[in-house]
C-alpha cells in the first residue's frame, strides 16, 4: 500500500478514474480531491515536517524488514495520511459513493504508516487532522473569496 500511496499516485489514479467514469460530478470530485491533497502536502511536508524534527519510531519496536525502507525525514506528521484523508474528505461531498470507496484505502494507508514503523500513532492522527482541515479549506476558499471580493 505504501508504494501505491507514495507521491500521491493512488489519489491521482483515483482522480483520473473519477474524471473518466464520473462525468461532471467526477470532474468536480477529482478537482476538489487533488486541490485538498496539494494543501495537505504543503502543510504536512512543506511546513510541519520542516518545523518538527521528530525521529521515526525505534527500529527495535518492529520485528519485520519493512522498517528498513522508511524515509529519513521527520516522523511528524504523516504526509501520506494527510493526503489520504484530504482527498477522501474533499471528494465525498461532490460524489458520496466515491468518497465512501476512497475511505477504504485511506484507512489502510493510515494503519500501514504505524504498522510499518514509519510513524507513531500521533503522527497519523495529526496527519488526519491536517487532511480534514485541508479538505474544509479547499471547499470554503471559493466562497470566502467571493464573499470578501464581491
Amino acid at each position: 500500500m505504501e508504494e501505491t500511496a507514495e507521491g500521491t499516485k493512488l489519489w491521482c489514479g483515483a482522480a483520473a478514474t473519477m474524471v473518466w467514469l464520473g462525468g461532471w460530478r467526477g470532474r468536480k470530485a477529482a478537482i476538489a480531491g487533488l486541490a485538498a491533497v496539494a494543501v495537505a502536502q504543503l502543510v504536512s511536508n512543506g511546513v510541519c515536517k520542516q518545523l518538527a524534527h521528530r525521529p521515526r519510531p525505534p527500529r527495535e519496536w518492529f520485528p519485520h524488514d519493512e522498517v528498513e525502507d522508511r524515509p529519513d525525514s521527520s516522523s511528524f506528521p504523516s504526509g501520506h495520511t494527510a493526503a489520504a484523508v484530504a482527498f477522501t474528505t474533499a471528494v465525498a461531498p461532490a460524489w458520496p459513493l466515491a468518497g465512501a470507496l476512497c475511505s477504504v484505502p485511506a484507512t489502510m494507508v493510515a494503519i500501514e504508516r504505524v504498522q510499518s514503523g514509519a510513524h507513531y500513532p500521533s503522527d497519523v492522527a495529526v496527519g488526519a487532522a491536517i487532511g480534514l482541515a485541508s479538505a474544509w479549506l479547499t471547499h470554503r476558499t471559493p466562497r470566502l473569496i467571493l464573499h470578501h471580493w464581491l
